[in-house]
């Protein structure tokens, strides 16, 4: 072959792997405002400033956005997450947890996070308080900039393949049916190192993915939330 078509197919190959790049982060695009105003510094609580724990292990928090947005819980953002778009799961925040208990919190202070930051983030966490919060409160504890920390954290969420749930006629999963659904696109994961969360109403609030310190799946090493053959009322996307 010579030099000229070798160039020439390197750079076929080169622009299909743009092309392809760009159509799979097209696939995770979603709808952002041109501007954000960044949330306020939090004030933390004094009671749940913890910053001489150790960290023992991490968890990747999924919020399952549906119910964020059916409840209004403060987290969501009314505009962003629950009009404009129609997400399922998305990110809580990935938080470093203490060996018992007690957790890393707040472990140092922060200015409100840039615009520029909270843009680069919402189709992950499609909230600027919820950002801001997830940076004061987990992410100071273990990276030196916000954008260090949502860069890990979109690493880990990209490793897995998160599913999208689709309850039944009657608008309900077990639990083992969502761990199911987690098992079955994420090979090496078990049904041990996921947390399924509900709220007092039974409702699905979360699903926890917990890793080790090197950030590879693992037990986790709090429990695993509600048991499998526990029937969970899931709020379904729009």
């Amino acid at each position: 072959m010579s030099s000229k078509i070798a160039q020439a197919v390197i750079g076929l190959f080169a622009a299909l792997a743009v092309a392809g790049a760009a159509q799979a982060s097209s696939l995770k695009a979603c709808a952002v405002p041109p501007s954000v105003i960044p949330a306020p510094a939090e004030v933390p609580p004094a009671d749940q400033v913890h910053t001489d724990v150790p960290t023992a292990a991490y968890l990747l928090a999924l919020f399952w956005s549906p119910e964020s947005c059916r409840a209004g819980i403060p987290e969501s953002d009314k505009t962003i997450q629950c009009r404009s778009n129609d997400f399922g799961f998305t990110v809580h925040g990935l938080w470093p947890n203490g060996p018992d208990k007690v957790h890393p919190r707040y472990c140092k202070p922060s200015p409100p996070i840039s615009a520029a930051t909270v843009l680069a983030n919402l189709c992950m966490t499609p909230s600027p308080w919820l950002l801001q919060h997830e940076w004061q409160a987990h992410g100071t504890c273990q990276w030196d900039s916000p954008e260090a920390y949502f860069k890990k954290a979109r690493q880990v969420r990209e490793r897995l393949n998160v599913p999208d749930l689709k309850p039944g006629p009657n608008g309900t999963m077990t639990a083992g049916q969502v761990r199911a659904a987690f098992l079955k696109r994420n090979r090496g994961m078990t049904a041990d190192g996921l947390n399924v969360r509900v709220n007092k109403d039974n409702r699905l609030t979360e699903v926890w993915v917990c890793m080790d310190l090197d950030f590879k799946l693992a037990a986790c090493r709090g429990g695993n939330g509600t048991p499998d053959p526990v029937t969970v009322r899931v709020t379904p996307r729009r």
